[in-house]
């Protein structure tokens, strides 16, 4: 049975709605990393806060028609988010326009320069990979937790989840890795760039080794929180205890990661993530997880290892320090 012209005209204006809300996203984080590069975080981080505190607010009252607002159900959700990031680019922009103690862009500086483009693009088109590899890898772990059944798969997705959710702060501090690099290299210091980054990485571990600890110590609250089914449950407690054992792993690679983009070499980090995870890591979650019997438990003990294989390999080619002679 094909789609009703209502559930098309609905679909329609959410599609058209969501398709200008991306090209909002893409300006809002084009601008916030203008300013992270520049050294100042606290107004990215203000600029966040301002769109989705608007998104969240205006959420319901566009879904339900709460007060004066339309109900508009889903179509609602895109108009609100829409919204709030608009706002939150139109801040950007008045920041940037004012200026600060970092950055200000004046209409002088607004003008067409193909060499610097075509720079962005050679440095991005790695960068575009690094980032298109880990998910070529969730989707092909997602694939073979799939043989396993609806019961392996949610306690698979629920863990994830909350690893995904507790590390956001470890994703911050690494990032400034990537400021404090650019930062330092650009006047002149690269020792002082690689102490930072080996500052920066002694503090991620700790964060996500407290993580780490605390999800192998007690995982059964945590998952509790999201599923009474006990056989989700278990596999999800073994799920949250066995990739958190990685955790120091996961920190020392965000950071090193990031440390490379800073510097500009991005290519560094795609080589070591198609290695990591597309040569090693699927195919070794399959071969624990079928051929050798272990299961689920197999791709969990995969993306341990060779998450923790990858920050090896990232430290070492980081102490190289080929990285502080890259040309952008």
């Amino acid at each position: 049975m094909g789609a009703t012209p209502a559930v098309i005209a609905v679909g329609s204006k959410y599609a058209r709605i969501t398709l200008g809300g991306c090209c909002v996203v893409v300006l809002l984080m084009l601008n916030n990393a203008v300013f992270r590069g520049a050294g100042d975080a606290a107004i990215a981080m203000r600029v966040l806060w301002l769109s989705n505190s608007i998104n969240l607010v205006i959420d319901p009252c566009l879904i339900f028609g709460l007060g004066p607002f339309p109900r508009l159900g889903v179509t609602g959700a895109a108009a609100a988010t829409f919204t709030g990031r608009t706002i939150g680019v139109l801040y950007q922009t008045y920041r940037l326009a004012r200026g600060g103690e970092h950055i200000r862009i004046l209409a002088r500086h607004v003008r067409l320069n193909l060499q610097v483009m075509g720079r962005l693009v050679r440095v991005s088109v790695t960068g575009i990979a690094q980032m298109l590899i880990p998910h070529i890898a969730w989707i092909s772990l997602m694939r073979i937790m799939s043989v396993f059944g609806s019961t392996a798969l949610a306690a698979y997705t629920i863990s994830i989840r909350i690893i995904i959710f507790f590390i956001l702060p470890a994703w911050g501090l690494s990032g400034a890795a990537a400021t404090l690099v650019g930062q330092n290299l650009g006047a002149g210091q690269p020792q002082r760039a690689e102490q930072s980054v080996w500052k920066t990485g002694f503090y991620t571990m700790l964060v996500m080794g407290g993580v780490g600890l605390f999800f192998v110590l007690f995982p059964g609250p945590v998952v509790g929180l999201f599923t009474h089914d006990p056989a989700i449950a278990s596999l999800a407690v073994a799920c949250l205890r066995i990739v958190s054992i990685g955790n120091v792993g996961y920190a020392y690679e965000m950071v090193m990661m990031q440390a490379f983009n800073g510097a500009g070499d991005t290519l560094t980090p795609t080589i070591v993530n198609t290695f990591g995870f597309i040569v090693f890591e699927i195919p070794f979650a399959y071969t624990l997880a079928l051929p050798l019997g272990m299961r689920s438990s197999g791709v969990y003990w995969a993306i341990t290892v060779s998450e923790s294989a990858i920050a090896v390999a990232m430290i070492l080619l980081f102490r190289q320090g080929r990285w502080k002679t890259k040309k952008i």
